[in-house]
């Protein structure tokens, strides 16, 4: 895949942040209200399976993959780690199940232009996916909605 290199990167992601918050909520309704886990349903595509790790009153920060069983394992890839912000309506990837977290990649964390990098390839990534999640019309439903 090419490689996508914006001019004003920061502005960039900032918006893809925003992108991606919405897209969210367009797949996953209910997201605010899930309390553990809920899956996602499409005809003849894996399903996705998003589970909450942490709540906030405004934040919270959940894991969304696809979850596929290989001899009754379960096996949950991309797993990507986002954060979303409800004050500020982003949604910030953390990591992936290839990459560890911003803070523990960059030793140096003076160098802004790697960190930028590092935080646009994760965020394109979950943009992208998004997208596919989107057009292929999964339907999520969870038993845990808070009250």
């Amino acid at each position: 895949m090419a490689k996508v290199a914006p001019l004003n990167k920061s502005f960039c992601l900032q918006n893809i942040f925003e992108t991606n918050y919405r897209k969210l909520f367009s797949l996953i309704p209910d997201l605010r209200e899930i309390a553990e886990s809920a899956q996602g349903f499409s005809n003849d595509k894996p399903m996705l399976y998003m589970q909450t790790l942490e709540q906030t009153p405004y934040t919270k920060t959940i894991q969304l993959s696809y979850y596929f069983e290989n001899n009754s394992k379960a096996l949950l890839e991309p797993a990507v780690k986002i954060r979303l912000y409800f004050d500020v309506c982003t949604a910030e990837v953390l990591r992936d199940y290839k990459r560890i977290e911003v803070s523990k990649a960059i030793a140096d964390l003076s160098l802004s232009s790697d960190i930028m990098d590092y935080k646009w390839r994760l965020n394109y990534f979950l943009e992208k996916w998004l997208g596919h999640c989107l057009k292929a019309d999964y339907a999520f439903v969870s038993n845990d909605i808070a009250a």
